[in-house]
């Protein structure tokens, strides 16, 4: 198919976890908070709109964030490659795909969505935004909630860390949000056995 990705951040980290998670849970409602070039989100209409139609909500500001900023890792065309992708992709399926794009910064996305009655309509929640941990957190906060009982919450980049910078600051990474929210929710998880990039967790209840 015709994608037209530049990094291959999606396939070499999660894919091949994913290829065993998404069959199990089988999810139809999708909510993806930060998805760049559509990588996961392409993934998941090629996995599961070939056998049902589905309902995909991507979230980004498609600007970037600090470490995109700092690297000068440049942006332009990022979201253009996102809309062709999806694009693409749904052309290539069998059913249909409900792909609702909400640009915006994702702590007032969401709290709109729960606004709507979206609270627990989302069967599969993956968090892939921001690297800052007060972000991560309040994803993580938002996304359980809109995330039915049963669903299955996703966090990506849990052991991603600045390169080559000394001295860092520790909240500059995913681990310290995602630890702080599994510890306080943990009588509401079920963390999933998986390879550790990524940390995965089932609803259990509100």
């Amino acid at each position: 198919m015709d994608f037209h990705f530049t990094v291959d951040w999606f396939q070499s980290t999660a894919q091949a976890t994913w290829d065993q998670l998404i069959p199990q849970i089988d999810p139809t409602r999708l909510l993806e908070v930060g998805s760049y070039e559509g990588a996961s989100a392409c993934y998941l209409v090629q996995r599961l709109a070939a056998t049902k139609p589905i309902e995909l909500y991507c979230v980004d500001t498609w600007e970037g964030g600090i470490e995109h900023q700092e690297a000068t890792i440049g942006m332009a065309g990022v979201e253009a490659r996102f809309d062709h992708n999806l694009g693409v992709a749904r052309a290539a399926v069998a059913h249909p795909v409900e792909l609702v794009k909400l640009k915006g910064r994702s702590d007032l996305v969401l709290a709109s969505l729960l606004a709507e009655g979206k609270a627990g309509h989302f069967d599969f929640v993956y968090i892939d935004g921001s690297h800052q941990a007060p972000d991560v957190l309040c994803d993580a906060v938002l996304g359980f909630r809109l995330l039915r009982v049963g669903g299955v919450l996703v966090f990506d980049d849990y052991l991603w860390h600045e390169h080559a910078i000394p001295d860092s600051d520790p909240l500059r990474c995913p681990k310290p949000a995602i630890d702080a929210f599994a510890n306080l929710y943990f009588r509401k998880l079920s963390i999933l056995r998986a390879p550790l990039y990524q940390l995965y967790a089932q609803k259990l209840s509100d």
